[in-house]
């Protein structure tokens, strides 16, 4: 441990830019990733921004619970389907998976496509941790 404190007292300045080179990819990461919003943030712009949901969890998942008037795409076939979604091109689209990952992929591809896609924290497992109404079926 001495010999690292060392190392930092004596190249300073090589840790100091490695510290920013990190900063730097973290930030690139995060911008990449798109905006997030919590369930309460997604509510507020399904009710005032006519938000489109899109659940990318597969069929059965979704038909076990979702957001009203959830449009279901399962991640696996986004990429060929992305032209059902033209029609909410002006519309923010929130981005909703199980557990809040998955969307980071799908909300990157859908950006590059020029939607207006942001991911809702937490997933459905949030959501019903939150105790928040969903559809079944």
């Amino acid at each position: 441990m001495d010999r690292l404190f060392e190392f930092i007292g004596n190249n300073w300045w090589l840790v100091g830019l490695w510290a920013v080179f990190l900063l730097a990819l973290l930030r690139d990461n995060n911008q990449r990733s798109g905006k997030t919003v919590s369930p309460s943030e997604a509510t507020l712009m399904i009710n005032k921004e006519n938000a489109l949901v899109l659940d990318i969890r597969d069929k059965k998942d979704f038909s076990a619970g979702h957001l009203a008037n959830a449009l279901n795409i399962p991640y696996a076939n986004l990429a060929t389907r992305l032209d059902e979604l033209s029609a909410h091109k002006e519309r923010p689209i929130i981005l909703v998976c199980k557990s809040g990952q998955t969307v980071t992929v799908a909300g990157k591809m859908l950006r590059e496509k020029g939607f207006n896609a942001v991911r809702m924290s937490g997933g459905m497992m949030e959501w019903n941790n939150l105790n928040l109404p969903v559809v079944r079926g």
